[in-house]
């Protein structure tokens, strides 16, 4: 499944900042910045939907924080 293609075009629809990529372990990993209204909307989406095709076992948030200021201005794919 292309999930961090559909994770990113869901980041811009929502003005989201950060970045996704897969890992070697067949996970999901990445940061993202933005409104809380902005973060629940792709939480749930990272958390429920998903892409396509792709079935979505478990889904931890970790080492989150509050950040006075945006790091990311716009939202990419790491290889």
């Amino acid at each position: 499944c292309y999930f961090p293609k559909y994770c990113k075009e869901l980041a811009q629809q929502l003005g989201i900042g950060g970045w996704v990529k897969n890992t070697k372990k067949g996970t999901i990993v990445g940061k993202l910045q933005g409104t809380k209204a902005q973060l629940d909307h792709m939480i749930n989406w990272l958390s429920t939907t998903g892409s396509p095709g792709c079935k979505i076992e478990k889904c931890d948030l970790t080492n989150w924080e509050y950040v006075a200021r945006i790091a990311y201005t716009d939202f990419s794919i790491r290889f």
